[in-house]
């Protein structure tokens, strides 16, 4: 397993290459994703995900976390709602997005109280678990993870899952507790 001392996020900032293609496959998916709700083209739905990540790498260095909870999340939906609100004054983008044109859009989810912002919150939060578990999976015996999901993920009972698995209840438990520190140690300052 791949202990490490610091979270992605400072590892990321402080120029690790390799928590910096972890942190590409973390994000880029959902940058895209959101970015693809303003309907606009596919090529450049690409281009801005790119312009978002480069201006992260830029200043990833630079990111202080505020204490607060959210405080990166919040920093990453400023930095593409910048860039949206960049191409979108560049004359791109003015097709009708889902929910409203992408000026309406780009405002709502400026305003951290909006309903999109707390969509935003709560997508970031779901996706960067997700991802971050299949990211780590490698690191751990498949029973291990299979346990994690199922008691976890699925809310089964871990009776049913350790029946399931071929394991005992207390190895499901320590299999939780082990994926789930991980889990924390890896996404300390993405959600916290």
């Amino acid at each position: 397993m791949a202990e490490t001392s610091h979270s992605l996020l400072m590892r990321a900032g402080a120029g690790d290459e390799s928590a910096w293609q972890r942190f590409v496959a973390l994000y880029q998916p959902m940058i895209r994703g959101w970015l693809v709700r303003f309907s606009i083209h596919r090529q450049e739905v690409d281009d801005l995900t790119q312009d978002v990540l480069a201006v992260m790498v830029r200043e990833l260095r630079n990111f202080t976390p505020s204490g607060r909870c959210g405080a990166f999340r919040s920093w990453l939906r400023t930095i593409t709602v910048n860039r949206a609100r960049e191409f979108w004054r560049a004359g791109k983008g003015r097709a009708r997005a889902a929910g409203g044109s992408m000026l309406e859009m780009i405002e709502q989810l400026e305003d951290p109280v909006s309903a999109l912002s707390a969509e935003w919150d709560a997508e970031h939060d779901a996706h960067v678990l997700r991802q971050l578990l299949i990211l780590m999976e490698q690191e751990f015996e498949e029973k291990t993870v299979r346990a994690f999901r199922r008691l976890v993920l699925d809310e089964r009972r871990a009776a049913e899952v350790a029946a399931e698995l071929g394991m005992s209840v207390a190895a499901i438990y320590a299999a939780k507790s082990r994926v789930l520190q991980r889990l924390r140690q890896e996404a300390k300052g993405l959600l916290d």
